[in-house]
């Protein structure tokens, strides 16, 4: 006979995860186990987050790396994406600072493993976040960018724009920061003739 699954409030989620040695998304009572990332993810996820921070480094706007925690409070998902970057005054879950509710920017890094629940379930997850105006999808196994971005405020029915590219000489203009990344700094120093990531 099959055990019934235990479940955890997201209370008790979150005190477990502050005490963890590794990082889990959780969904609905689950928390999920997250891989660890190749050195083309890392390399891509440390370029971006350093041409966010130098281009926003004077203005209002925070950047974050991936170990900033996301509350996607409509649907309940918690989550960790690769680089996240918040203009208004930035809202947490609590008074430890740690899960931050109203990012307007976020970037996941795309890995074999990765790839079809973040441009399907973790996309459809962000784009219930009211305060999210651009998701950025960046492929680790080739030369492609995707970038999409809200048209209009959240109603019963948002309109989201796709902008990509295979062209290292592009570049991904983010309107709600006004900053350019070009693929070329986008990809510095990742090679994919190599045998290992």
């Amino acid at each position: 006979m099959a055990q019934p699954k235990s479940t955890l409030t997201a209370v008790e989620y979150l005190e477990l995860e502050r005490r963890s040695d590794s990082k889990h998304e959780y969904l609905d009572g689950e928390p999920f186990a997250m891989a660890g990332a190749s050195r083309r993810h890392n390399l891509i996820t440390a370029n971006i987050v350093g041409e966010l921070r130098a281009a926003l480094r004077r203005g209002p706007c925070e950047v974050y790396p991936s170990d900033m925690r996301i509350k996607v409070d409509p649907t309940g998902l918690y989550t960790y994406p690769d680089a996240s970057v918040v203009c208004d005054e930035p809202r947490f879950e609590d008074q430890e600072l740690d899960t931050l509710l109203n990012p307007k920017l976020l970037v996941e890094v795309l890995s074999k493993s990765t790839a079809a629940y973040d441009l399907g379930k973790k996309f459809e997850h962000y784009r219930a976040l009211e305060s999210v105006e651009e998701v950025l999808f960046v492929d680790s196994e080739s030369i492609h960018v995707m970038f999409y971005r809200r048209t209009d405020k959240p109603a019963a029915f948002s309109t989201w724009i796709l902008r990509e590219t295979r062209d290292l000489s592009a570049e991904i203009l983010v309107p709600s920061l006004d900053v350019n990344l070009p693929l070329k700094e986008i990809y510095a120093k990742v090679r994919f003739d190599l045998s290992t990531n």
